[in-house]
């Protein structure tokens, strides 16, 4: 327990050494990482991070479609390096069930009446993406890896969280379908290389 609370309290000191000086982070994904990371980790900690999952229907749908875009471009880019058939099918696994929890969030916002603005990925991911882009060989299958796996969590907290406490109706239960495909996804993932 002593080693949860100290890797989650350093990832938070690491990722707040990251920003500007005088600027907030730009989002909470590394409260939401470190979260989805130890979920089951009970105590106060837990209970702290589980408030950064956004309750709000537009921050949910921000980081829920930067999410997808960001499964779908990563796993474009790790196909086009010619993976191995496990990864090559988890990949369009990935971009295959990313596209249509985009599309289920879309009619979600529809059905209540909100407008869904284009999804873009935050810095990380797009960094992590140039590093997948730019790695060649076992290194990229790695980088992608390692990356599904920390997106994954996040997005399992990100859509549990909302589907529990979420502040509209249509995106709580499209969030709720979501959450157990997403954990099919992290399945999946553990039966890769590196896991």
């Amino acid at each position: 327990m002593k080693a949860f609370y100290s890797v989650t309290l350093g990832a938070l000191l690491l990722a707040g050494c990251n920003d500007k000086p005088g600027q907030a982070s730009a989002d909470n994904s590394t409260a939401v990482d470190a979260m989805a990371n130890n979920a089951a980790a009970p105590g106060p900690m837990n209970e702290t991070m589980a408030r950064a999952v956004p309750m709000d229907a537009t921050s949910y749908l921000t980081k829920a479609g930067a999410g997808d875009l960001f499964e779908i471009e990563s796993s474009r880019a790790i196909l086009a390096k010619n993976p191995d058939k496990k990864v090559r099918d988890f990949a369009q696994t990935m971009i295959d069930a990313h596209t249509r929890s985009t599309a289920k969030l879309k009619a979600g916002a529809n059905a209540a009446g909100l407008t869904v603005a284009p999804p873009k990925l935050d810095n990380d991911q797009q960094a992590k993406l140039d590093a997948i882009k730019s790695a060649g060989g076992a290194a990229a299958i790695s980088t992608y890896l390692s990356a599904q796996r920390e997106a994954h969590a996040a997005a399992l907290a990100l859509h549990q969280g909302y589907a529990a406490s979420g502040d509209t109706p249509q995106l709580k239960s499209a969030a709720a379908e979501i959450a157990p495909v997403v954990q099919h996804h992290i399945d999946m993932l553990a039966k890769l290389p590196g896991a």
